[in-house]
């Protein structure tokens, strides 16, 4: 009959609370139906009951033609697992459209097969996409490769989980795409190695290149970012960060910014002790738009950052550059460097 799938984990999942702004569309189901749904699709994975499609993970064989298939929670790390697979990868992103936030995503039936069919799933982890996890615990296969972010970088969930803003840490995530690649294709590995130096030394070379060029010019400079998304980025630049991580995390996770962070964020903006104000646009709720509007009320330079690609037919390193040339043109308008 095959495995047994065991139901608890994803019944009993917990959807972490965020602005009304991003509720995907599948909100409006019941959550209890929608993961019995899920859950439903998973057992046909599994069980390979009558009228069911797919077959388990490991089950034998690789995707079309022979290439992996391989399953990316978020679609920033998508986009880089596909480049580096190149035509020895199928890959699908599950979360793609810009308005959806991944922290509270609702998976369907078509995302748990996806997992469990996969032979390569990434996650961030560190409390950011617990569903992916769940629905993999749900099913799983030995021979599946399974790249959690957060556990590769040694981080815990209350850790700052928007790592792909990290340069340092997207290298690593190379590293272990590379060479999860090659131990589940060992024919190929010389292919994955050549994948890997091109999308380094031409993908990424403008990424690179801003990066050293804004650390060089602007490291130092006072500013302030709505979000926790932004403070591995500013960090790598040498950016001096002011705004208080308390109201950074609290906008992020969606809970209430306590009273001293809303003043001490005003006041940074009313006394232009900011030089640029950084903001995710996808998630400007009342607290954001105040600051926005003092900001601008003061002639501070903003702009603007995303959680996710954006548009979302954009490669990893075009949206990353197009965020950082934006950057470096508010360093410049206000420090006139």
């Amino acid at each position: 009959m095959g495995k047994r799938l065991n139901l608890i984990p994803v019944v009993s999942y917990r959807v972490v609370n965020r602005p009304a702004l991003f509720k995907s569309a599948s909100s409006k189901r019941d959550p209890l139906s929608r993961w019995l749904c899920v859950a439903l699709a998973l057992v046909c994975v599994v069980v390979g009951l009558p009228g069911c499609g797919g077959s388990a993970a490991g089950s034998g064989g690789a995707g079309a033609g022979g290439r992996l298939r391989v399953v990316a929670a978020e679609n920033f790390w998508g986009s880089i697992a596909s480049q580096l697979g190149g035509s020895r990868v199928v890959v699908k992103s599950i979360i793609v459209n810009p308005d959806t936030d991944p922290h509270s995503y609702e998976p369907t039936a078509s995302d748990g097969v996806a997992l469990a069919e996969s032979q390569m799933a990434i996650v961030n982890g560190i409390g950011y996409d617990a569903w992916a996890s769940k629905l993999l615990d749900a099913n799983p296969s030995g021979s599946r490769a399974v790249l959690n972010v957060g556990n590769l970088l040694g981080l815990k969930e209350g850790d700052n989980p928007h790592q792909w803003y990290s340069p340092g840490s997207v290298r690593r995530v190379i590293d272990q795409i590379t060479a999860d690649y090659k131990r589940l294709d060992p024919k190929h590995s010389a292919y994955f190695e050549q994948q890997r130096a091109a999308f380094e030394s031409k993908g990424l070379a403008e990424y690179n290149r801003l990066i050293a060029a804004i650390r060089a010019r602007y490291a130092g400079v006072p500013v302030g970012y709505s979000e926790s998304i932004f403070q591995p980025l500013g960090q790598a630049l040498g950016l001096r960060l002011l705004t208080p991580y308390s109201f950074a995390k609290a906008i992020a996770e969606g809970t209430d910014v306590s009273a001293a962070d809303k003043q001490t964020v005003d006041t940074q903006a009313q006394q232009r002790q900011i030089k640029v104000w950084v903001y995710n646009s996808q998630n400007a709720t009342p607290d954001v738009q105040r600051v926005n509007a003092l900001a601008r009320a003061a002639g501070i330079p903003i702009t603007t950052i995303t959680e996710t690609l954006s548009p979302a037919g954009a490669s990893f390193e075009q949206w990353q550059v197009a965020e950082l040339m934006s950057l470096q043109h508010a360093l410049h308008q206000a420090t006139g460097r």
